[in-house]
């Protein structure tokens, strides 16, 4: 006799099943993570729009910068010169004439930042005809006296000496009537120290003026009052306005 009967499925089966059932359920319970990738996306949405605005904002830097170069600057002159004639009381050399008036004419170089002033003889005297260049670029001075026919070369003394920006913007409002320069002087004294015999160390502007001619270095003495025309000595005195006020330079020899 056979007998027929059905094979049942190992008992190992069941639990993979079962664990795959499971998993499924596991993976019903993780769906929770979307939310995740949302707010991921979210943040780098966030990011880039910061970065665009960042972007926006250095464009519109740099727009800004590009009209004020192109636009505002080229509408000043490379070049500008004025005829200044200034009024100023020197109690001092001329107690009894009032106030005095000072000439000059100045050159404006905004691009190359430096400036050239020409004085010539004054009407009353007291002061030498002359030539000065303020180079801002290479921090020097030059003063060329032409009586005497000599240079002097110093360290710029921008506690007194306006930029050149500063000083075309100060000589178009004294042109307009819109501000008035300061009626006092102030006296700076300096003697002459070495002689300079490489003039290219200078700079081209100051080398232009002064070559060929005797020039030497100026050293500033320390404050003190004003000095007499007595107590001048070998002096020679050179008035100028570079600033508010008028500056009277007094370069003496070595004593």
């Amino acid at each position: 006799m056979v007998k027929i009967g059905v094979q049942q499925p190992p008992a190992a089966l069941k639990p993979e099943k079962e664990k795959a059932a499971g998993g499924d359920g596991a993976a019903g319970a993780e769906e929770p993570a979307p939310p995740v990738q949302g707010r991921r996306s979210s943040l780098s949405g966030v990011c880039y729009l910061t970065m665009g605005l960042l972007v926006l904002l250095l464009g519109l830097v740099f727009a800004s910068m590009y009209v004020y170069r192109y636009f505002f600057i080229t509408q000043l002159p490379r070049e500008s010169v004025f005829h200044c004639g200034v009024l100023y009381e020197d109690s001092l050399y001329s107690p009894f004439r009032g106030q005095l008036e000072l000439h000059e004419d100045v050159k404006i170089y905004i691009e190359e930042n430096y400036e050239q002033i020409n004085v010539p003889l004054p009407r009353f005297g007291g002061s030498d005809p002359a030539d000065i260049i303020h180079d801002f670029q290479r921090g020097l001075t030059a003063y060329h006296d032409i009586t005497l026919d000599k240079c002097y070369v110093i360290e710029l003394n921008t506690t007194i000496v306006m930029p050149p920006r500063n000083l075309w913007e100060l000589l178009v409002n004294v042109k307009k009537g819109t501000y008035l320069p300061q009626t006092y002087i102030i006296q700076e004294e300096m003697i002459a120290t070495e002689h300079v015999s490489d003039m290219e160390q200078l700079g081209s502007f100051i080398y232009r003026l002064c070559s060929g001619k005797e020039t030497y270095r100026l050293k500033r003495r320390s404050a003190r009052r004003r000095i007499s025309r007595r107590e001048a000595g070998n002096c020679h005195r050179i008035r100028h306005f570079e600033n508010t006020f008028v500056v009277e330079t007094v370069i003496c020899g070595k004593s």
